[in-house]
């Protein structure tokens, strides 16, 4: 495995240079204050979310508007946090649009909707430069010498699945019982653009 981020680190050098240190601590210990129950899977995919956007492309629009549509049906926002949007990770290229907006008729679901596909359907870095991205990320995690549960095991899983190609992966069972996250990744100028300007104002 560190054959494998040695090699990683060769392929981006050069790639990541708009995030310090300081950016990243600050942003760690904010998502710690905001959610106390994180684990290091959490900050990881905040981060990814930020860099890398929405999981996948979209090519079927009628799946993703019936898995929606699905979840707002089955979701209530007395159980979500009371934003209704927060910037992913250190630089908030990319914003959590909360289903919340919906269920209180700020915005529609087409709108939460259309917004996302434009977003997923980007091009987007490549996984070996987000992998190098996130040795950066966590080698500073790891010198703030923090007590996160099971952060040895989390390190290992995200580790695996960057060797496997790969670089999504689910919030952890901890932070989906406390925090019942229920959101979209809308880009940032689409966000201001589309969404924005019809949510409440801070």
């Amino acid at each position: 495995m560190r054959h494998f981020f040695s090699i990683i680190i060769m392929i981006v050098i050069g790639c990541c240079t708009t995030m310090t240190a300081q950016e990243v601590e600050t942003f760690v210990k904010g998502q710690l204050e905001c959610y106390p129950q994180s684990r290091l899977l959490d900050i990881y995919k905040s981060c990814f979310q930020d860099y890398m956007g929405a999981e996948h492309l979209v090519n079927d629009t009628a799946s993703v508007r019936a898995y929606l549509e699905q979840e707002i049906a089955t979701s209530s926002p007395d159980g979500m946090m009371p934003w209704y949007s927060e910037p992913c990770g250190i630089n908030g290229n990319y914003v959590r649009v909360s289903l919340r907006a919906v269920h209180e008729g700020f915005i529609t679901a087409d709108m939460l909707l259309n917004a996302f596909v434009a977003s997923a359907n980007v091009e987007r870095p490549s996984i070996g430069q987000w992998a190098g991205r996130w040795l950066d990320i966590v080698t500073v995690i790891d010198g703030m010498g923090l007590d996160l549960p099971h952060y040895q095991e989390d390190k290992e899983f995200i580790d695996g699945v960057l060797s496997q190609g790969k670089y999504a992966i689910s919030h952890s069972r901890d932070y989906r019982e406390a925090y019942s996250p229920h959101y979209r990744i809308i880009s940032h100028d689409i966000f201001e653009r589309d969404i924005q300007p019809r949510l409440p104002k801070p």
